[in-house]
This record gives structure tokens, C-alpha cells and sequence, in this order.
């Protein structure tokens, strides 16, 4: 799939948000085990990586982006 590019402006620049920000966490989290509900293995994989290429595209700053992947690659 390919989604349309829209360059974001410069005030859109920022450092990675770690602190909590989704209302309803709980809530948020079940959304996102139901998501994954009859998928085996590797289409949950496979819906994972949709999910971070989509949140990614929407973030589109690639120095926040680096900042996730190190946070994500630090954490247990």
C-alpha cells in the first residue's frame, strides 16, 4: 500500500514523547489484543509491522523515529 506524502512543518519537530499520552491506556490495550485475536503467529508479526510503519509514517520525523528504535531496542 502507499499512503499520500505530505511534508510536516518545521514546528512539528520534537523530541519522543516516553510519558504517558493515550487517554484509556487500559483500554487502548485491549483494542490492540483484540486486533490481534485469531491471528497466529506470523500474521500477528506481520499486523505488528503494518501497525509501526503506519504510526511511523504519521510521525514522519525521522530523528524522532531514530529516538523510538533506540528506546525500543533498550527496553527488556
Amino acid at each position: 500500500f502507499s499512503l499520500p506524502s505530505k511534508p510536516r512543518p518545521e514546528a512539528d519537530m520534537a523530541n519522543l514523547n516516553t510519558a504517558p499520552n493515550i487517554p484509556d491506556t487500559d483500554g487502548f490495550y485491549a483494542e490492540l489484543l483484540a486486533a490481534h485475536e485469531g491471528f497466529d503467529l506470523e500474521q500477528t508479526h506481520a499486523m505488528n509491522a503494518r501497525l509501526v510503519l503506519l504510526l511511523a509514517n504519521h510521525i514522519g520525523d525521522r530523528e524522532v523515529l531514530r529516538q523510538a528504535l533506540a528506546a525500543a531496542r533498550k527496553a527488556p
